[in-house]
């Protein structure tokens, strides 16, 4: 698997001749200036939540690129009335598709779609293939829950986690769900975009450093490999 960072919490995953974007909000984001959401290819779009933070460009990605989106069934019942193709899930449940399995696992956060209809529940993802094995938490606190994720998943090989506090964990409770995930590897998400969730990266590195685990803090636009 090859994770490509678009800014805030928007990812690309290629795996298995696939293309896989994760709550894309790139065009309204000044810092992603440089992403051009029209180059971006994408079979299936994962949306966490419905915050317009983190579907702005949902819609006018999924229309040119024919993806389906992936996401509760709240979600993706309010993009198919626009015309988006969906496939509903909801907490615990997983499903298998041709390229890897999906499982939607709980987060804690809320959930209002840009017009204020409800987004239903916020969820984050479990991803896995022979490839590898990523865990997405979406918005979320640290939570209890997420010690569950090693007894029904694969070995996380990546855990995605927001860092940036205020309106998430920030990186100090991310540090301790890298251990209820049993993962030592995370990449931060969710963090200097806005004031509120600006952070000190040396700090947030070396606390997961002190603990002999490594925080991924990716430039817009770089990559890594699972």
């Amino acid at each position: 698997m090859i994770i490509r960072y678009l800014g805030h919490a928007s990812l690309q995953i290629r795996t298995k001749d696939v293309t896989i974007l994760v709550d894309p909000f790139i065009s309204p984001n000044p810092q992603a200036s440089h992403i051009d959401i029209n180059t971006l290819d994408a079979d299936v779009i994962l949306i966490t939540h419905g915050h317009a933070d983190h579907v702005a460009d949902v819609k006018a990605i999924a229309d040119r690129t024919g993806a389906t989106i992936v996401s509760n069934f709240e979600i993706v019942e309010w993009f198919g009335k626009q015309g988006v193709e969906g496939h509903p899930m909801n907490h615990g449940g997983q499903k298998e598709f041709e390229w890897g399995t999906v499982k939607y696992v709980n987060a804690v956060h809320s959930s209002t779609l840009p017009d204020g209809t409800g987004g239903g529940n916020p969820g984050g993802f479990v991803l896995w293939n022979d490839e590898g094995c990523v865990y997405i938490a979406g918005d979320t606190a640290l939570t209890m829950d997420m010690q569950l994720i090693p007894f029904s998943c694969p070995a996380v090989d990546l855990a995605v986690l927001p860092i940036g506090d205020n309106f998430t964990m920030g990186y100090a409770d991310a540090e301790i769900a890298s251990d209820f995930v049993k993962c030592d590897r995370v990449l931060g998400c969710h963090f200097d975009t806005f004031p509120y969730i600006e952070i000190d990266h040396d700090d947030a590195k070396d606390l997961f450093s002190q603990n002999n685990k490594e925080l991924i803090l990716l430039e817009i636009g770089k990559e890594i490999e699972v």
